[in-house]
């Protein structure tokens, strides 16, 4: 029978080395599982051999790409969590996901994540390096699993809520297209129009010497401008652009976006369900892992995008360290959450199953936006079209009205 040196780490994060006679690696891991210990290196001995250390990652970055997908993460965590649910050691594990990812970055950074695994590094601490690949909730769900012997089963989780962002995505990309090829065409055919068509009719105007209405003088104004200071214009629109995206970086900025969204009359319930849905399935995740409730709350206001949310989540955990129950705390913002979400919490911390109730109503919401997002098509469009009609109607009045006048003063 082989004899393997292994190290390992508790469950505390200490690292502990040995050997043991056994059939195979899967076993070792296996047999340090029922020991509460976690398998990161095994190296098979022979007679009269020293142990060998497993060479390391030895990739440089290389800056070129840099974008890894939701699906490529959402992929590396599922097998990761097969993987270790098989026996494997993290760094058998991870070696093999490196070797599988198309992404040349994602590999390096799986590389230099096995690396610091090999060096006695916990898991979690070495997702944290990569704070642009793994967000926080990743790194902190890790940390649970891993200090509560659940790492495969966190791992599920994580998949499967990553799997249900790709989804939602998915859907809303695929119901904006057409709306959006519809308004870049519409922008574009306006542009030609102001450019191309509006100063011949205005010389015909000027040559009529009549009265114009102001819709008719707008337009030739804007036609004028668009012809003779394009350039003017042009940088005009991207100073908008940039003072725009500066201003999403600032604190009261994006607070100000964020609440306009929630009060649009199509995004704005999509928006509050999304978000509400993944409030409610992440912290009854966390609930779940045994995660203190002001812990999860910090964790899950990291997460969401929206700031309404992670304002209302950070503040309710400050309450609740105070001892105030969770839906009192929710209470003051309840205009941000649908009506259901702080009743059932209000259930579920009467009956003791926060956490149970919480993913039900992320399992209520994630239905809800499905069937909102399955839609969300045939609700721009017809929107879509009474605003281009509005705007073509103008168009044509503005432009024909001085010659009905010239041809009733005939």
């Amino acid at each position: 029978m082989p004899l393997y040196s292994y190290t390992a780490k508790t469950a505390d994060g200490q690292t502990k080395t040995g050997t043991k006679e056994i059939a195979s690696e899967i076993e070792l891991a296996h047999w340090l599982r029922q020991e509460n210990l976690f398998l990161t290196s095994a190296q098979e001995q022979e007679l009269g051999q020293t142990t060998k250390k497993t060479p390391g990652w030895r990739r440089s970055f290389s800056f070129s790409l840099k974008h890894i997908s939701l699906v490529e993460k959402m992929m590396f965590t599922q097998n990761l969590a097969v993987m270790i649910g098989a026996g494997l050691p993290f760094n058998r594990a991870l070696d093999a996901l490196g070797a599988q990812t198309k992404n040349k970055y994602f590999t390096q950074v799986i590389g230099q994540v096995n690396e610091s695994v090999r060096k006695g590094t916990m898991l979690g601490d070495a997702l944290a390096k990569f704070p642009k690949v793994f967000n926080e909730l990743f790194v902190n769900m890790v940390k649970v699993g891993e200090a509560s012997g659940s790492l495969e089963k966190v791992l599920k989780i994580l998949a499967f809520q990553m799997k249900k962002d790709s989804e939602l995505l998915s859907r809303v990309r695929g119901a904006l297209i057409y709306p959006s090829v519809i308004v870049v065409a519409m922008f574009g055919i306006g542009i030609l129009m102001m450019i191309m068509v509006v100063p011949k009719l205005s010389q015909v105007f000027k040559e009529m010497k009549t009265d114009l209405p102001l819709s008719t003088r707008t337009i030739m104004a804007v036609s004028n401008f668009l012809s003779q200071h394009w350039l003017i214009g042009l940088l005009l629109v991207l100073a908008v652009i940039i003072a725009g995206r500066f201003a999403l970086k600032t604190k009261p900025g994006r607070h100000y976006f964020d609440w306009t969204i929630l009060r649009l009359p199509i995004f704005g319930p999509i928006s509050q369900k999304i978000n509400a849905g993944r409030f409610a399935l992440t912290l009854g995740s966390l609930i779940e892992s045994a995660v203190p409730i002001v812990q999860g709350l910090n964790i899950v206001a990291g997460t969401l995008t929206n700031t309404c949310f992670s304002t209302s989540l950070k503040a309710a955990a400050e309450a609740v360290q105070r001892g105030l129950p969770l839906s009192q705390c929710l209470s003051p913002y309840a205009n941000f959450y649908p009506p259901m979400v702080i009743q059932m919490i209000e259930v579920g911390e009467e009956t003791g199953a926060l956490g149970e109730v919480l993913k039900r109503l992320s399992d209520f919401y994630e239905e809800e936006v499905t069937n909102i997002t399955k839609g969300l098509a045939a609700i721009i469009e017809p929107v879509l079209m009474v605003v281009i009609g509005i705007a073509v109607g103008f168009f044509a009045i503005a432009m024909l009205q001085p010659m009905y006048s010239l041809m009733e003063g005939m």
